[in-house]
């Protein structure tokens, strides 16, 4: 099994859209910045992505829409 699930990352934001665009934003955010600004102690995963995932399940990173 994955860690963190698809089910439990799912509750955490509206869409595997918006879960897809949130991770890989924060990804590349984390690799430019050499992961200064981690905010998940002792992360499972050695991969940005992954570590992002984990801060989402975590309930450390969000997603707000804007309203139009």
């Amino acid at each position: 099994m994955l860690y963190p699930s698809i089910d439990n990352l799912l509750t955490k934001l509206d869409s595997k859209y918006t879960l897809v665009t949130v991770s890989s934003r924060r990804a590349r955010y984390l690799r430019e910045s050499n992961e200064r600004d981690l905010k998940v102690d002792k992360p499972q995963s050695h991969k940005q992505v992954g570590k992002a995932l984990e801060e989402i399940s975590a309930g450390q990173l969000t997603f707000k829409r804007r309203e139009e």
